[in-house]
């Protein structure tokens, strides 16, 4: 009998098993204990599901519901349980899942004719609980592409079917549920019964589906309305219907018809216009504004829209000052360290808030103030001899992530400042049941910066992600909804621009690397996107910022 050997990283040991021994049997004999259920397993940094069968030798690493993609398997078999509930208990109503927020998942019901109720809600939960104690099998069937498009026209799936046919390959892939089809892009649970804690509530016009928190999956994260974020997200699905570009598929139309640059001027033009709406706001303040804040997550845009916002401003009669509240970190020796001891550049603590204040205070009293420049090489506050005083009609933008925490201006009056926060908002969905996550689109965006500008591997940027992300989610977005207005800097094109500068630097990430498994998902996904040629995207644009060819300096 033929052997293959194998390395499980878990217990540190070799093994030989027979050929075709699958990932699920290699976990139970070698008896994988880990703090949840063993729900798959990176294999030669790729991941894999337990149902994959052994054919050469491999390293073998086995995780759980919590890991990052133990998450995305749990997610999406999640998902499926509640398209197959909503199926069995409203079976002419349409599932779309429309967006994260709120820690969760926002979901609508198409078609179903009323305002959902709290009693609708529980004959859902009621049949996804049912599914979820039969622990049924998640079965992978690889069928011709023309069956599967056939499928999915039968179960109403017209968008992901449409994308099936775009992409031209011969054999795909679905996933049964028992006799439901579907397909969500990536690796699912064995069954349904490895899906252990969720909720399903009443969310503005929807449904919000809530997850189990990656440290504790017997406690759901938790659930705050963030209702100008939700506005923000409408407002621009709403964009995204209007034009028929709500989907990838619907996407790569317009690129197969030679429209792409139709998309862009639109797109563009609606960043204008919402960026001079938002300078009208202000300058509507009666003069009272003397500070703005602009925040808002990494790569998300902030630069350029400061500069385009002080344009606008400029238009309505004011003359705007730029200030990066980079230059007002703490020296290196007092820059505060995070829970593995290396310097924590994104807490509030590791900017001089005193000094920022009263440099604040001076100018709003008409005093002239010498800035500080930091000098990121030194670590080392210093003054370049920069001078400023605020006259009548000038207005300081500041840019730095803190912008929305109310501790970062505590000697200012509120009525003097107005505060901005931008992110990219991805606007389109992959289909029915699939959207984009806001983070995959910024990590695209800084991983082609970091190569333009910083020289950075793809495999660096994606190294320091995880570090970026949690950065974020304690600074960042718990203040998001303190902002007096929201910009979203994504726009409905991007994606098909980034794809062809991206994916040239995702394949030069070794398979020896531990990032090579998230550069295959990365690819995995432009795959999905036709290219889109960015020669009609002005040097105003906010993606100028990433590719290059911007008008500003920065």
């Amino acid at each position: 009998m033929k052997e293959v050997e194998i390395y499980c990283h878990n217990t540190q040991s070799r093994h030989a098993y027979p050929l075709g021994t699958s990932l699920l049997e290699i976990s139970k004999d070698l008896d994988i204990q880990l703090k949840n259920t063993v729900c798959g397993a990176i294999v030669n940094h790729q991941v894999r599901e337990l149902s994959f069968c052994l054919v050469k030798p491999k390293q073998i690493e086995f995780f759980d519901v919590a890991h990052p993609d133990g998450i995305r398997m749990y997610v999406r078999s999640l998902v499926f349980v509640l398209y197959v509930a909503v199926k069995e208990v409203f079976p002419h109503v349409s599932l779309r899942i429309r967006k994260g927020i709120s820690n969760g998942y926002f979901c609508e019901l198409a078609g179903f004719g009323r305002d959902i109720t709290e009693p609708d809600i529980q004959l859902i939960k009621k049949e996804m609980k049912r599914l979820i104690e039969q622990d049924i099998p998640f079965v992978k069937k690889g069928v011709p592409t023309q069956d599967a498009v056939d499928h999915l026209v039968r179960e109403g799936l017209d968008e992901k079917a449409q994308l099936f046919e775009q992409k031209g390959h011969l054999f795909t892939s679905l996933y049964f549920l028992n006799d439901l089809g579907n397909y969500f892009y990536g690796h699912l649970l064995p069954s349904t019964g490895y899906i252990t804690n969720f909720d399903l509530v009443k969310f503005f016009d929807g449904l919000l589906l809530r997850i189990p928190k990656p440290e504790n999956f017997d406690v759901l994260q938790d659930a705050p309305v963030q209702k100008k974020l939700f506005e923000i997200f409408q407002e621009h699905k709403n964009w995204a219907q209007i034009l028929d570009v709500d989907t990838v598929a619907n996407l790569n139309e317009y690129t197969l018809q030679k429209k792409g640059g139709y998309i862009i001027k639109i797109s563009e033009a609606l960043h204008e216009k919402k960026i001079a709406e938002i300078a009208n706001q202000i300058h509507e303040r009666n003069g009272d504004v003397r500070v703005v804040l602009v925040a808002g997550p990494s790569a998300s845009g902030k630069t350029t829209f400061s500069k385009r916002l002080g344009v606008q401003l400029a238009v309505n009669g004011l003359r705007p000052y730029q200030i990066s509240l980079d230059d007002y970190f703490v020296n290196r020796e007092h820059t505060p360290r995070d829970e593995q001891g290396n310097y924590d550049f994104e807490a509030l603590e590791a900017i001089d808030v005193p000094y920022f204040n009263q440099q604040l205070l001076d100018l709003m009293k008409g005093k002239e103030v010498q800035l500080p420049k930091f000098d990121f090489h030194r670590g080392q506050r210093y003054l370049n001899g920069d001078r400023l005083r605020l006259r009548p009609g000038e207005i300081l933008i500041i840019e730095g992530i803190h912008g929305m925490n109310p501790r970062l201006l505590p000697m200012i009056d509120e009525k003097n400042t107005f505060k901005i926060f931008i992110s990219a908002l991805t606007q389109i969905s992959m289909d029915e049941h699939t959207h984009i996550s806001t983070s995959d689109n910024r990590l695209i965006r800084r991983m082609i910066r970091d190569s333009k500008y910083r020289s950075y591997r793809a495999s660096e940027t994606i190294k320091r992600w995880p570090s970026v992300r949690r950065g974020e989610e304690r600074n960042i977005f718990p203040f998001q909804e303190n902002a007096d207005v929201m910009f979203n800097s994504a726009t409905l094109y991007e994606l098909g621009v980034l794809k062809k500068y991206a994916e040239p630097l995702l394949k030069t990430v070794l398979e020896n690397e531990p990032e090579y498994m998230e550069a295959m998902r990365l690819l995995k996904f432009l795959s999905y996107f036709k290219p889109i040629d960015d020669e009609e995207i002005p040097p105003t644009s906010l993606l100028r910022e990433f590719l290059g060819g911007s008008s500003f300096l920065y």
